[in-house]
């Protein structure tokens, strides 16, 4: 099997979903949730720390748990940045908690898991093509664009094909950029 068959099998997404998606989204379905709302701003803070830590301890730290504060922290700042994404605020958080508008805090506890469900696949994806192509080897790095070259034949006009080395600096892009046009692929093919 080539590096770049070997790069693919582990960045497909079968895989990435029965390694590491999965254990995310069962995790946040068994954290029992009483209610969508909570009674202030306290026990919103109370229950992103304990869900965060929860999900943390259960998907990524093997047991190993975080302070109350530091998970909250961790926990806000995620919210903060989804909501901040909407053109909403850390206000218009805590009044969803509170209200159970929009989801409420299943909702918020669902924002939690996907952003560190999204952090473990990055981590994934860098580790394999860093374990495949050192970072600093340059023959590593002109080979794998060599066969991406392969993979994709010689129908794009724009690529220069007989120069890899000119791409070779850019090969994770290029992996990523591979990766991201197959799954495009297969999901057309899964709705036909």
């Amino acid at each position: 099997m080539s590096t770049l068959d070997s790069i693919l099998r582990e960045l497909d997404e079968t895989f990435l979903v029965e390694q590491i998606t999965k254990k995310h989204d069962e995790a946040r379905i068994q954290y029992p949730l009483k209610s969508i709302t909570v009674e202030n701003d306290t026990a919103f803070d109370d229950l992103i720390a304990d869900y965060y830590n929860y999900h943390f301890t259960k998907c990524i730290s093997s047991g190993g748990e975080l302070s109350r504060a530091e998970a909250a922290g961790r926990a806000k700042e995620i919210i903060i940045k989804e909501y901040r994404r909407k053109n909403l605020d850390k206000l218009n958080a805590y009044a969803d908690g509170k209200t159970g508008t929009n989801g409420g805090m299943r909702t918020i506890l669902d924002i939690i898991m996907e952003s560190l469900k999204e952090e473990a696949v990055e981590r994934h994806i860098r580790d394999v093509i860093d374990r495949y192509i050192q970072p600093s080897s340059y023959e590593e790095q002109v080979a794998i664009v060599k066969d991406i070259l392969k993979k994709i034949g010689r129908e794009a006009p724009y690529i220069d094909y007989d120069n890899p080395e000119r791409y070779a600096r850019n090969y994770e892009e290029l992996i990523r950029a591979l990766v991201a046009h197959i799954r495009n692929q297969s999901t057309i093919f899964r709705r036909l």
